[in-house]
């Protein structure tokens, strides 16, 4: 069991969510009632579904068992008939294609989704994925020059390319023509490549706008095999990567992208490839139990790993290997390099806490803002990550690069758009890219002064009060005697669970040690529960929370808010708690 693991490496107590307990009003009552006896299932389980906005017997068929024919017409995306026309071309004259990608996990899965599909219909293909170091984030001048070299006349570029204006021009100048299939938003100009695939642009009226990178490269291989009229397995077999790269991501699960991932996770579950075989075992995955929070967490982190380390080509390499032995030889390294990435990270988050901690000023601050030379650049996202999750508040971490030029990585608290926080000082930076709530940036060293100031200014005058506070929501308080095998049943229908389809969170008051309670880990920081509410009872994991093992071993309560998750060890699965907060509930109630 692993889920949402929040680690701090200091004494700095973080920020106290808030708990948000739904309240549902006379009309959501009256529908749980009324789904609950068509659907025979229990009240508290219709509510799952009335929480989703499903209301009916049918709307809860369709939603539990996604339909493959409710997949929009990808010819619906602005350019793509542009862009399969130019491929097609390609294929049929034998031209040399470069499948070029981003380091990271949808980048990588792109790279290997698109390059996979493509090299049953052509012989003349290469990819390539930039370093991360000598190349940064996108489309590179290098990348171009190796297609160059190498013969390319045209480069599908994946997760990236959005803004590279000047990098399409310049391989047009060497006769390379640019298909580019991205997701992330669009600038003010749009790249002159043959055709630009992006569902957020302006000028495009695709109906579902949450689509990963590599659910673009999908659909651009969808549309190729609708105008040569192949089967459609010759796509529909890729969506294991698919499935990786929007549980990476963190995309919406909704739409298409709740589609796409529950047929992801089955066919990773059923026939996964010889590389994420090998990558399940090395994290301790038993074969056909993967779950999407496996993907997010165990997965994830270990592909990322390449890119951040060393180079995200290696992660290519294992996602379309057919040789087990090399598979396995892979997987093993890369394990190694998620180790050493953990080393990074917390040596990188201390190092940051301790500076913030020092700082007269940052108790009042509405950003947090770091840089430091020595820093690993391929951590610096985790970091910021690590950093949000403490002060709560918009998160900069920046290190060093090459010419006097210093970059990182951003990311956002809930309902605050980060990328126009950081769009409002464009103006002091060389390079930047990403969403509302993650973005990576550039800048000379010596703007770094003027861009704190310019950053928290903005962020002081636009954020609301509430965002600077973490809010848990929580569907419902209930008993331990609630969680029954139905009720959980239902509950692992609305998998995947994701961002927009949250893995929903209840409240239990006035729980109880039942026997086994007690705090585990290296240096005891955990809390491993056995309790009960007296109505039934349940084991579970709060990490971080090793400090309340002796409150509980007294006989003294909590009140504690949880997600379900399901256990597997030694052949025998149960339920358990993955504990998300805690609090000791006032003596006099």
């Amino acid at each position: 069991m692993e889920g949402r693991r929040f680690v701090y490496y200091s004494q700095i107590t973080p920020v106290k969510p808030y708990w948000d307990i739904l309240q549902l009003t006379d009309e959501q009552k009256t529908l749980c009632q009324s789904l609950a006896k068509e659907l025979k299932i229990s009240v508290l389980s219709a509510q799952l579904l009335v929480d989703r906005g499903i209301t009916t017997a049918d709307a809860a068929k369709q939603y539990i068992r996604p339909s493959l024919d409710k997949l929009h017409d990808p010819y619906l995306m602005k350019d793509m008939e542009q862009a399969v026309t130019r491929l097609d071309k390609a294929i049929q004259n034998n031209e040399r294609i470069l499948v070029y990608g981003d380091y990271d996990v949808d980048g990588t899965t792109a790279v290997a989704l698109v390059y996979s599909f493509l090299k049953d219909y052509s012989q003349n293909l290469d990819y390539y994925i930039p370093d991360r170091y000598t190349e940064g984030y996108g489309i590179s001048y290098k990348g171009v020059d190796y297609a160059k070299e190498t013969g390319c006349t045209l480069i599908i570029a994946l997760d990236c390319g959005i803004k590279e204006m000047a990098k399409v021009e310049y391989a047009t100048g060497k006769g390379i023509d640019f298909i580019i299939a991205d997701h992330h938003t669009p600038g003010d100009e749009i790249p002159k490549a043959v055709a630009v695939l992006n569902m957020k642009r302006n000028d495009c009226t695709y109906p579902y706008k949450e689509l990963s990178g590599c659910g673009v490269g999908f659909k651009l291989v969808q549309a190729y095999a609708r105008r040569r009229t192949l089967p459609d397995n010759q796509y529909l077999s890729l969506l294991g990567l698919l499935a990786m790269s929007i549980a990476s991501d963190i995309v919406p699960l909704t739409g298409e992208n709740r589609i796409l991932a529950y047929y992801g996770l089955k066919q990773l579950n059923s026939a996964p490839s010889a590389g994420l075989q090998a990558l399940m075992k090395v994290a301790g995955i038993e074969t056909g139990k993967l779950t999407f929070t496996d993907l997010v967490f165990k997965i994830g982190p270990r592909i990322n790993a390449c890119g951040r380390l060393y180079s995200g080509r290696e992660a290519v390499e294992l996602l379309i290997t057919t040789d087990t032995e090399f598979a396995a030889n892979q997987a093993e390294n890369i394990n190694t390099y998620n180790t050493e990435r953990k080393d990074y990270d917390e040596t990188t988050t201390r190092e940051a806490l301790a500076m913030l901690n020092a700082d007269p000023d940052n108790e009042t601050k509405h950003t947090t803002v770091v840089y430091s030379p020595a820093w690993h650049k391929g951590v610096v996202g985790i970091a910021a990550s690590r950093l949000t999750e403490t002060y709560y508040r918009p998160t900069i971490v920046l290190t060093a690069g090459e010419n006097g030029i210093i970059s990182g990585s951003a990311r956002s608290v809930h309902g605050f758009d980060l990328y126009s926080a950081i769009d409002s000082c464009r103006d002091l930076l060389t390079n930047f890219g990403g969403h509302a709530f993650a973005a990576g940036l550039s800048m000379r060293e010596e703007d770094l002064p003027k861009f704190k100031q310019r950053f928290e200014k903005y962020v002081a005058e636009h954020i609301r009060e509430d965002q600077l506070y973490p809010t848990i929501p929580i569907e419902a308080e209930i008993d331990f005697a609630d969680i029954t095998p139905q009720f959980f049943q239902v509950l692992k229908c609305l998998e995947p669970f994701g961002p927009e389809n949250p893995r929903p969170t209840f409240v239990t008051r006035h729980v109880v040690n039942n026997r086994y309670t007690k705090a585990v880990g290296k240096e005891q920081e955990h809390l491993k529960l056995d309790v009960t509410d007296c109505t039934a009872a349940i084991g579970g994991i709060a990490f971080g929370k090793g400090d309340l093992a002796l409150h509980l071993q007294n006989g003294n309560p909590i009140d504690v808010c949880y997600e379900l998750y399901e256990n597997h060890f030694n052949g025998t699965t149960t339920i358990q708690m993955m504990v998300q907060d805690i609090h000791i509930p006032d003596k006099n109630n």
